[in-house]
């Protein structure tokens, strides 16, 4: 009996292992995440739609010199657009609920794996304000990114590759290349995320931009007079994942073109003008327009009532914008990146 359960027992962690083997092998030759990939090499369809594991190979590709990199209210970007208007490659690397720090990661790779990139155009949401952004819980999202995807893969990390994500992902690469699937995000990072326009409801998009606010709609109008501010107060507001932001940007070649845009939310994402919260977040402009002059950097501000924000028929919900409002985003901002003026209807300011 203690043999054959012996013999058994042999059998059974052979084929386990002979098992795991072929499964790793499936995961390491389709290379779903493109660990292998290099400059000169062309990544992999992107199947997953986690844009964190996906886009690494994207930069390490070296098929694009100009990046758009922040949050989902940067991913409406369409990279084509700004290629055409601005001569350069463009890839989108903005990210869902990306954190200042996850972010200030994609431009490190971006910078270290380009040699000389020609622009670049990075999305501060208002997180970047937030008192305690570089907090270690404020870091990631519960998704983020493995250190080792960020960085050159070398063979010790190739045994991280076997978990059923992967096998899920390489799955889906065999369906692509036999013609069952097609990639989920376009090989230069862009993918029209909201919901298809024709589905668009006024009435329940108002629900999703007023939530904050009951779901009524809301009074947005500028307080009068504006909310009493001490001097103590003043004081105390600090933004410290700003000093991120200028030594990232301090890092990069004098010769890029360094572009600062602050996306155009809903007024609802605002704090009220004039209330107190609003006067915190105009001086976290400023700041950002005082890093951006000793940078070399252009500042594009849209976060301000504007025939753009102010409009409900505009967005989604708070955050996210139309296709329209999209299209518009990025024709205005190739404009003004090649030295012309905003459209006169006020929606973009640069800050100088």
């Amino acid at each position: 009996m203690a043999k054959a359960w012996l013999k058994w027992s042999r059998w059974f962690l052979g084929a386990a292992a002979v098992g795991a083997g072929l499964l790793f092998a499936f995961v390491a030759v389709l290379d779903p995440f493109g660990m292998r990939v290099h400059a000169g090499q062309a990544p992999r369809p992107i199947m997953d739609i986690n844009q964190r594991f996906m886009y690494p190979q994207l930069v390490r590709s070296g098929r694009f010199d100009a990046a758009v990199i922040g949050t989902s209210t940067m991913r409406l970007l369409d990279p084509e657009v700004l290629s055409r208007g601005l001569d350069a490659r463009f890839v989108n690397l903005a990210m869902n609920a990306a954190t200042p720090w996850e972010q200030v990661q994609m431009a490190q790779l971006f910078r270290e794996h380009v040699g000389v990139p020609k622009r670049l155009i990075w999305g501060i949401d208002t997180t970047w304000c937030e008192a305690d952004a570089t907090d270690e819980t404020k870091r990631v999202t519960p998704r983020p990114v493995p250190a080792w995807l960020s960085r050159e893969v070398g063979w010790g990390d190739w045994p991280k590759l076997l978990n059923l994500t992967n096998l899920e992902i390489a799955g889906r690469l065999v369906a692509y290349k036999l013609g069952w699937s097609r990639e989920r995000i376009r090989g230069d990072g862009y993918e029209v995320f909201t919901p298809p326009e024709a589905s668009y409801d006024l009435a329940r998009a108002r629900g999703h931009i007023y939530a904050g606010h009951g779901g009524a709609v809301s009074d947005l109008a500028p307080l009068s007079p504006p909310a009493a501010v001490t001097s103590e107060q003043i004081a105390a507001w600090r933004f410290p994942a700003l000093s991120w932001l200028e030594e990232s940007l301090a890092a990069f070649p004098k010769t890029t073109q360094l572009m600062l845009v602050l996306p155009p939310a809903h007024l609802a994402a605002y704090p009220r003008e004039g209330s107190v919260d609003w006067q915190r977040y105009a001086r976290c402009k400023s700041d950002v327009a005082a890093l951006a002059r000793r940078q070399g950097a252009l500042v594009v501000d849209y976060a301000h009532a504007s025939p753009i924000t102010a409009q409900d028929a505009n967005y989604w919900d708070p955050l996210h914008f139309r296709l329209a409002i999209a299209a518009r985003f990025g024709e205005e901002l190739a404009r003004i990146g090649k030295g012309s003026a905003p459209l006169a209807d006020g929606a973009a300011a640069v800050l100088r």
